[in-house]
């Protein structure tokens, strides 16, 4: 049976410092949500009081809408990977994995099966009989994963879980987590600061910062439409233009130092404002050949120059300085075809020009 799991006005006290305030959260059963934020922001603390390590100073934690807030991790039936391998250094993998199975009581055949059968998911069939020493980082991280899977835990807490490993490690494991959380039919909350990892493999993505909850949706509504300065300036790069809303009827109009901007709508945070932040992701910004017609004639278009670029994987990205001294960054894909010195015209579609409250 999936979990869904409901926090309720959890609060977190360290001394005179507040760590968590007030804060509320559904975690819908079935699915993998990742709290991400910077370091210092409640991610873990809250993660923790979820798990039963941290009792709350106020509010409830509830599990199919029993309350567990009083419970013990034991107790909760939660099954948790840290950053720490936090491996048994003298058992063997089978060994290991088989304890939390012996701590249950679950009888010797059952055992046998459950062992065989998630090592067997997780890549590790053939390595039962190793030590952890005897193993790379990213097989003993599949290890701790299996540990915590094959006692068919109601929930499944990752926090950091792939942070020591090198970067085409923590991809391969992070699309395994999926995959057997998926298989698994688990509900499974995954704490990190890495964007990349939260961006490629979450359900919904919940946005903290200073113990509260700034915004939270998919993956590509954090990222096209946020909600605020500071979750536009920590999902990935955006251009920031300070901007006076002109009209908001359906289709919004911003003034900025490039010019007169159209945008899609307007949100009801900005209804009342005529001082607004315009964001416009790299990838959102198409640069181009100037039109023989002239930049300014075109909507959401303006010429200028490229300053500098350099490569990004697939793409190309590019500063671009327009003649009133703003930079914007375009990113355009494959090799590129503009130089340092060359003339260009950048524009973007009013759905993709957001407009935020200036301030937090």
């Amino acid at each position: 049976m999936t979990t869904r799991v409901l926090i309720d006005r959890v609060g977190k006290n360290f001394g005179s410092t507040n760590v968590l305030g007030d804060l509320s959260l559904e975690i819908e059963p079935g699915s993998l949500t990742f709290l991400l934020g910077p370091s210092g922001c409640g991610k873990t603390t809250l993660l923790r009081i979820i798990a039963g390590l941290t009792q709350p100073s106020s509010g409830r934690v509830l599990f199919n809408d029993n309350d567990v807030t009083s419970l013990s991790a034991r107790q909760r039936e939660v099954g948790m990977v840290f950053q720490s391998y936090a491996l048994w250094p003298h058992m063997t993998v089978k060994q290991n994995v088989e304890f939390g199975l012996r701590a249950r009581k679950i009888d010797p055949d059952n055992r046998e099966d459950r062992i065989s059968d998630i090592l067997r998911a997780v890549g590790l069939e053939d390595h039962a009989d190793r030590k952890p020493g005897q193993l790379s980082g990213g097989q003993q991280q599949r290890v701790a994963l299996a540990r915590s899977l094959v006692v068919k835990p109601r929930l499944l807490l990752l926090d950091e879980p792939l942070s020591n490993l090198d970067a085409g490690l923590r991809v391969q494991l992070r699309e395994l987590i999926r995959d057997l959380v998926k298989e698994f039919g688990l509900t499974a909350i995954y704490v990190t600061h890495d964007q990349d990892e939260a961006m490629s493999v979450a359900d919904e993505i919940v946005i903290m910062k200073n113990g509260s909850i700034l915004q939270r949706g998919n993956p590509s509504e954090i990222y096209c439409k946020p909600i605020s300065l500071d979750v536009a300036s920590f999902m990935g790069e955006a251009n920031l233009l300070p901007a006076t809303l002109m009209h908001n009827n359906g289709v919004a109009r911003v003034t900025t130092k490039i010019g007169q901007l159209l945008a899609a709508s307007a949100p009801k945070a900005t209804e009342h404002l005529s001082d607004v932040v315009v964001a416009i992701r790299p990838e959102s910004l198409m640069i181009k050949h100037p039109p023989s017609n002239g930049a300014a004639e075109e909507p959401n278009t303006v010429a200028g120059v490229v300053h500098a670029t350099s490569r990004r994987g697939l793409w190309s990205r590019h500063t671009v300085r327009t003649e009133d001294g703003v930079e914007l960054i375009a990113l355009e894909p494959g090799l590129g075809s503009f130089e340092p010195g060359g003339q260009c015209a950048v524009s973007v579609l009013p759905e993709n020009v957001v407009i935020l409250p200036p301030h937090a």
